[in-house]
């Protein structure tokens, strides 16, 4: 017996899914090959090659209009270099205070940042709040964002070229901030900011430096919250990060 159309629309609904068709182009049905070829274009200059070069390179213009976290806040909100905007529900800035001395750089917002347009609001970031509360600090007193402002589709991995893509937006957001600490929060983020390939493991229990604007901030990588609520026998190792926090910004 043959596949009614139903059938057969959802099969191909399925087929495009897994061969990563994630957006539509538009309502009405159009066919390509009958579309007769179009007219070519006027002759351009030659764009700056790699899919991601050409976004970076915009940002890094864009950034140093920036007088403030507040405006680069809506320069990243106007920014279109980043494919993760296209899917994701709201912007994920920052949370936090632009006055604190502590900043702390996750990987990528998820499904309740997504719906808050907030950064670590969700199982992760009530650890987070957790972990600050018990050496004495508060939203009040720390600035919270990740390396990528969009949601990945799926919760998935950011690629290189997503987060280099909102790379110089990030590197100005630490300037305008001038931490006192830097507290990078997972491998990913480490690897990402101190450009690195080590793991999380060797890098986190020791004090490294990030180069801003000329001046080294300390450094202190540590294990996401996320790997924590999945491994919490792992949180004794955390909280001996956060008790050298403590003592830094002592």
């Amino acid at each position: 017996m043959p596949p009614s159309p139903v059938k057969e629309t959802e099969a191909m609904l399925e087929w495009y899914r897994a061969m990563g068709v994630d957006e539509a182009v538009g309502e009405t049905p159009f066919d390509c090959f009958a579309a007769e070829a179009p007219a070519p274009s006027p002759r351009k200059a030659a764009a700056p090659s790699g899919p991601a070069r050409a976004p970076t390179l915009l940002a890094g213009n864009l950034i140093e209009a920036a007088a403030s976290l507040a405006e680069l806040e809506a320069l990243v909100a106007g920014f279109e270099g980043c494919v993760l905007k296209r899917t994701a529900k709201s912007l994920c800035f920052a949370r936090g205070s632009d006055t604190a001395r502590l900043m702390l750089i996750g990987e990528a917002p998820g499904r309740d940042e997504d719906l808050q347009g907030k950064p670590f609001v969700g199982r992760a970031g009530k650890l987070l709040d957790r972990m600050l509360a018990s050496i004495g600090l508060s939203e009040e007193h720390v600035y919270i964002t990740n390396t990528v402002y969009w949601r990945p589709p799926g919760n998935r991995t950011p690629t290189p070229e997503e987060i280099e893509a909102c790379a110089p937006f990030l590197a100005r957001q630490i300037e305008l901030l001038d931490p006192a600490v830097l507290v990078l929060l997972g491998g990913a983020a480490a690897k990402s900011i101190l450009g690195t390939s080590e793991g999380i493991m060797r890098l986190r229990g020791k004090w490294l430096s990030y180069d801003c604007a000329g001046r080294a901030v300390p450094t202190l990588a540590t294990l996401h919250p996320a790997y924590l609520l999945r491994n919490p026998e792992a949180k004794r190792l955390a909280w001996r990060d956060m008790l050298m926090v403590k003592q830094a910004l002592s």
